[in-house]
């Protein structure tokens, strides 16, 4: 829908943005409300304070909504599907199991983060941690030394995953909202995000491990034998966990084929994209054409999808178990799709009311890059509600009209992303449902809990930033 001829000025059109995003984290933080609501909520009071004909307020909304949903749906349901299918049948013991035993003792913390960075590609930052925890704890209590050694660097693996790379919904609905490649925003999460994980949660591991002296939890004094019942832990269907325990677990190379096999699919797309570009190959070749399909994010996603049914499915479930596994896949991430889809719808009110282009003129006069502005809101939206998706779909919604009119590169577009995800990542603090699930899982206070997590997490953001921005400069 064509944006509508805004009937205020400047001033009043900010002003407005500013009391929208100061009463959707009100109802939020204050009165509890849900965010999808909450969103749905603010979007219509906007549009109707912006004075968009209230014929047009309706089709607004669902468009913003709709399209946005169009991508981050299918992205998000098949990456979920695919993370639950290696969870039940114990593909996160094997890689923990086969990389520490062939890194060795030194470099356990090492492997845990490797094999975290691998499993959290498909698998969201809460459930992966869970899963992982009692694989944590069992090589903690085997080599010895501060738990915090082979716990940061594998929580941070999740985190830097969850927000830096698709198929998670905060980096997907980001990408839809200021229209970047998919595909490129993970190749480029991936390249930042991995150094950033490095340095920011490896080495800031180490650091923190050998001051802080944490020992294993005794609630979870048992986790030795985790090979007896750990396997298909983790929320699916007690039929699938059940089923998993019956037979041998998948093997490292098959873990490792099904994590790789749509990294490559979307590298083949991407390459092929350049080449098409560059006159190398004739991008209109049914052949060529045909491979980049194959590339396309949601069709390499579905591919690894059904091939882990087949080949995870094949010895150890049977087709009625397969499918009660996938679908128990999709209900833990429909909040956050809502969610997401209800950001867009944000912006889309944004852009159809004028807000945007007032937004982008305002940040000309001041001459603030538009990646620096996307991650301070970002980060002040992070501080004020502490969702992480939250503060990745409203600042992506407030600052997508802006990106429209920058003209900025496919390449641009993937940094911005990263650069809004590093400040949706930083200073996680009490009001972060991660904060907690990190501390009361671990056995931390909140002191240990702001003097570990919340530096790491905040490391995390001000790092991927750092080189968000340095790369934008230099491309």
């Amino acid at each position: 829908m064509d944006e509508v001829v805004p009937a205020l000025g400047t001033v009043p059109l900010l002003l407005i943005a500013v009391a929208a995003v100061a009463v959707l984290l009100l109802l939020i933080i204050v009165l509890r409300l849900h965010a999808f609501v909450a969103l749905v909520l603010v979007s219509t009071l906007t549009a109707l304070a912006t004075g968009i004909p209230l014929g047009e307020v309706s089709d607004i909304l669902l468009e913003g909504f709709g399209n946005t949903l169009a991508s981050v749906a299918l992205l998000v349901g098949l990456g979920a599907m695919i993370g639950k299918l290696l969870e039940v049948t114990g593909g996160a013991n094997v890689l923990a199991d086969t990389l520490v035993n062939r890194f060795g003792e030194k470099r356990a913390p090492l492997a845990l983060g490797i094999a975290s960075l691998l499993f959290g590609f498909p698998i969201f930052f809460d459930a992966g941690f869970v899963v992982f925890l009692p694989i944590i704890l069992s090589v903690a209590k085997r080599f010895g030394g501060s738990l915090l050694l082979y716990a940061m660097p594998a929580a941070g693996a999740f985190a830097t995953m969850h927000a830096f790379v698709p198929p998670h919904p905060g980096p997907v609905g980001a990408a839809e909202l200021l229209g970047a490649n998919t595909g490129l925003v993970l190749i480029v999460g991936l390249l930042i995000g991995v150094p950033t994980w490095f340095v920011a949660s490896y080495l800031f591991g180490l650091w923190v491990g050998r001051r802080i002296d944490l020992p294993v939890p005794d609630a979870f004094g048992g986790v030795e034998d985790r090979s007896e019942g750990r396997d298909g832990d983790g929320g699916g269907t007690g039929t699938g966990t059940r089923t998993a325990l019956r037979t041998a677990p998948p093997r490292f190379s098959t873990v490792l084929v099904l994590l790789l096999l749509p990294l490559v699919l979307i590298l083949l797309n991407t390459g092929l994209n350049t080449l098409a570009i560059e006159g190398v190959v004739d991008g209109d070749n049914s052949t060529v054409a045909a491979l980049r399909l194959l590339g396309q994010t949601s069709i390499a996603l579905l591919i690894t999808a059904i091939v882990a049914m087949i080949v995870l499915g094949r010895e150890r479930f049977s087709r009625s178990e397969v499918e009660s596994i996938v679908n128990s896949s999709l209900g833990p991430v429909c909040a956050i799709i809502l969610v997401t889809g209800a950001g867009g719808m944000f912006g889309g009110v944004l852009r159809a009311s004028g807000i945007g282009g007032a937004l982008a003129d305002s940040l000309s006069a001041i001459g603030l890059p538009v990646i620096v502005a996307a991650f301070i809101i970002a980060l002040c939206l992070r501080v004020a509600q502490g969702s992480a998706t939250v503060a990745l779909t409203t600042t992506a919604g407030l600052i997508s009209p802006v990106v429209a009119q920058s003209g900025l590169s496919s390449l641009d577009l993937a940094l911005v992303v990263i650069a809004i995800a590093s400040g949706a990542t930083a200073l996680s603090h009490v009001n972060d449902s991660g904060f907690w699930l990190v501390g009361r899982f671990l056995g931390m206070d909140e002191k240990t809990t702001l003097k570990t997590w919340t530096v790491m997490a905040t490391l995390i953001g001000l790092i991927g930033f750092a080189l968000s921005f340095v790369v934008s400069l230099v491309v």
